[in-house]
Parts: structure tokens; C-alpha cells; sequence
């Protein structure tokens, strides 16, 4: 308060003004503590907003272009960042199924996670990388980006139906779902050989949290339910099926308004098949 005071006291007017401006504009981050999913989407966009689907596609197609090395939330960077956890947890997995690497990339938008880490894949027998994602992202990525390797998938069912993948990537997803734990208890029943979880927000406070994410606007003007998951629940899941053979801190670091959180990443190994696998499920469809 007292060095607020002081650059009140200490500065011209216009230079107040333009700092008061600028702080303003700064993004929002995560607010709120929500009793309910429905109750934060009416306080949020959603993530259905056509701004977001338009973005992320004109910034993809300048990727696919050879116009920048990669794009992430729909921002470009022009110089490759290399997720090395990420690729390790990938190229493990390719190398116990013998150099083949099918990749099954729930929530992937149109293939950022696939064009970052596509050349250092590039060894590999082969690579299919399959993106479930919502309708109007997948009738673009079919549209704009689909090739060989890359396929979208309105759901996980359509997915296996067509492919057998041995990694399921979760990346920055499942906090953006209304019961995140149900998805994972589901999930988890597909027996996928390996999961590997990035970017997935956790709280510091021994507790679940509900907020709304603002987005800033220089990105999109946009703003969804975004979860801050207690980790040791969200670890509890994984373990009667999986071994956590590695975890690692990841890309994010905003934490909620009057809170803490950590971003982590993990990379699971399934110990043993059940019955439920995914031959056993599909057969039920």
C-alpha cells in the first residue's frame, strides 16, 4: 500500500493514468471459487467460442506453412521449444512396441502437440497420432490438417474404432472438464499401455478448485471453467492399473487469485492388462 502511495504521489498524472491502463489491461488469469461447473460457465465464454477455433487455425496454418516452428494457445513462436519429458515419455513408448508409435491425443485442438514434436519422431517406424476434439475442430483438422500420420476423431469410441493407440496424451485437458476424476475413472478402464499427462494444473491448498480462466485478449477474447485438481486424488486413480515411472514440472505457472498451484506433468505405464481392456470395451460398442 505504501509504495502504491508513493508512485501516486511521486509521478506525473499521465504516467498514473497510462500504468493504471496498462495493469488493467493485464490478463485476469484464474478467478473465482465456484460451488458448481454450471455455475462458472455462465460466469465464463465457453470453450466453444467460435474466436478460439478461428485463431488456433489461422495460427496452425502458418505451422503447416513453414511460417513459424510452432503454436501453443494459439500463440506463434518462431524458434522449436522441445517439451524433452514429453518426447522421452513418446519415445519410450515407441520403443516397447517396437519402433511404432501410435498416439491417441484427447482435447489436441488441430495438432499443436503433433507439429512440435513431429521431426524429433521422425525415426520412429511409424507414428499415427489421432486427435479427439470437438466437432468443429475436428471438420477443420480434416479439412486443413489431416494427413498420413494425423486423423481427428469426435470421440474416443470413433477413435478406437479405427485405431490401436499405446499412449493416451492428456495434455492441459482434463482440468478444462466439468468431472474431471469420472473422465480419468473411465479412461483409465481402456487399459492404454501408457498415459502420459502434461501441463495439469494442481492446487497447494489439499483441495479441489473451480475458477474461470480469462484469457487475454491480445490471445482470444475467451474465458472457461478451469479446474485447480488436488494431486494426490488425481495420483490415487492411476495407481491400481498404472506405475508412475516418471513426474516432472510443466510448462504453466499461474496460479489462481489468493492461491497457489503447481503445473506437473506424469508418465504412466500400465502394469498389468485387465479383462476391460480396449478390445473388451469396443466389442461392447
Amino acid at each position: 500500500m505504501k509504495a502504491k502511495v508513493f508512485i501516486k504521489n511521486a509521478l506525473p498524472p499521465f504516467i498514473v493514468r497510462a500504468l493504471r491502463r496498462f495493469f488493467a489491461a493485464r490478463p485476469i488469469g484464474f478467478s473465482g471459487d465456484y460451488a458448481s461447473w454450471d455455475e462458472a460457465e455462465r460466469s465464463s465464454l465457453g470453450y466453444a467460442a467460435p474466436e478460439i477455433l478461428a485463431r488456433t487455425r489461422a495460427a496452425m496454418l502458418k505451422v503447416k506453412n513453414g511460417e513459424a516452428a510452432f503454436e501453443r494457445d494459439s500463440v506463434l513462436f518462431a524458434v522449436m521449444e522441445h517439451q524433452f519429458p514429453l518426447l522421452a515419455g513418446l519415445m519410450r513408448a515407441a520403443t516397447a512396441n517396437g519402433g511404432h508409435l501410435s498416439v491417441l491425443d484427447f482435447g489436441g485442438s488441430l495438432g499443436s502437440t503433433y507439429f512440435q514434436c513431429r521431426d524429433f519422431l521422425s525415426t520412429v517406424k511409424e507414428l499415427r497420432w489421432s486427435i479427439v476434439e470437438q466437432p468443429g475442430h475436428v471438420a477443420c483438422g480434416r479439412e486443413d490438417f489431416a494427413n498420413e500420420q494425423l486423423h481427428f476423431y469426435e470421440t474416443i469410441v470413433d477413435c478406437l474404432r479405427a485405431e490401436r493407440p499405446n499412449v493416451l496424451l492428456l495434455s492441459g485437458v482434463v482440468q478444462c472438464l466439468p468431472k474431471p476424476y469420472d473422465f480419468l475413472i473411465d479412461i483409465l478402464r481402456y487399459d492404454f499401455p501408457n498415459i502420459i499427462v502434461d501441463r495439469t494444473a494442481f492446487g497447494l491448498n489439499g483441495r479441489d478448485r473451480l475458477t474461470v480462466e480469462h484469457v487475454p485478449g491480445w490471445i482470444y477474447p475467451a474465458s472457461y471453467p478451469s479446474w485447480f485438481l488436488t494431486e494426490k486424488r488425481f495420483l490415487a486413480l492411476f495407481v491400481p492399473r498404472y506405475k508412475l515411472l516418471a513426474s516432472f514440472h510443466a510448462l504453466d505457472n499461474i496460479a489462481p487469485e489468493r492461491g497457489e498451484a503447481v503445473y506437473k506433468g506424469f508418465v504412466f505405464e500400465l502394469k498389468q492388462a485387465s479383462g476391460t481392456s480396449q478390445a473388451s470395451f469396443m466389442a461392447k460398442q
